[in-house]
């Protein structure tokens, strides 16, 4: 059986300049084209806890399906999601249930909850789940766009027009999320799914990062070290850093190169033009 080619990926993660301790947890499996960010929230310890339940849920639950070789682009005709949407909806639904039941459990953890970006890549697919507001973006060619919604006020008021972007930047709810794992017994993930093609760099984040650097910074940044990840991880941290770093912030960085691809070069190119 042929190896499966490595997805090229690094990742960060660093308490910030404010926080005496990091609440965020990330995980990723370049091979089995994995990666995982929680960012917990509850008081001291407890989103720790929260993020790492999630972290650790997910990631256990999907690994063993991701790497047994199994057709995870088959649709289900009840829900139309591929198996690897499902797979990543049903162990995100776990860790929610895993966090709500350890918040009952443990005075010391209760009300905690943790917002959470995963991905799962396979073929020439990506399939996105995400609670609260971390987030995924996309840098293809010289296009980067954000591919997740945030489930916050700030997000609900630019929706209906309360808030323009711009306002946005100097609102004081910028942490009040709507929607977050753990928090209720049942809590339910956005799950999208896109074309991947040759050369993508994929950016996941807590709200540490985007909330200390604009989102041009982001991209000139991701642009310019797409080639070596490290370092584009590495000076994300920094800039966050260097203006405030109030929060904790953790980035993944994922490059798809075109070996991991089915069919590779020229036509998977041709075969990717229409629009994801």
């Amino acid at each position: 059986m042929t190896a499966r080619v490595s997805l090229d990926v690094a990742s960060l993660s660093h308490p910030g300049m404010v926080r005496a301790h990091n609440e965020d947890s990330i995980f990723v499996d370049a091979e089995a084209g994995l990666a995982v960010l929680a960012d917990g929230m509850g008081g001291y310890s407890a989103g720790e806890v929260a993020s790492g339940i999630a972290v650790n849920v997910i990631s256990t639950g999907l690994l063993q399906e991701l790497k047994s070789g199994r057709e995870l682009s088959k649709v289900d005709i009840a829900s139309g999601l591929s198996h690897a949407a499902l797979l990543l909806q049903q162990q995100i639904a776990l860790a929610n249930k895993g966090i709500y039941e350890a918040a009952q459990a443990r005075p010391e953890c209760a009300g905690m909850g943790t917002t959470l970006v995963s991905t799962v890549f396979f073929q020439n697919r990506v399939s996105i789940g995400h609670i609260g507001d971390s987030r995924c973006y996309r840098l293809r060619a010289d296009k980067f766009e954000q591919l997740t919604h945030d489930h916050s006020l700030l997000q609900e008021q630019i929706d209906s027009g309360m808030l323009t972007a711009e306002q946005a930047k100097f609102s004081l709810n910028k942490n009040l999320v709507t929607r977050a794992l753990g928090i209720e017994a049942v809590v339910p993930a956005d799950i999208a799914e896109y074309r991947v093609e040759a050369d993508d760099v994929y950016l996941m984040c807590s709200d540490g990062l985007t909330d200390m650097v604009e989102p041009d910074a982001v991209r000139e940044i991701v642009t310019a070290k797409r080639i070596d990840l490290a370092e584009a991880a590495a000076e994300l941290i920094d800039v966050a850093n260097q203006n405030g770093g109030r929060d904790n912030i953790s980035v993944i960085l994922v490059r798809v190169p075109v070996e991991f691809l089915p069919t590779g070069g020229w036509l998977q190119r041709w075969m990717n033009k229409k629009p994801a």
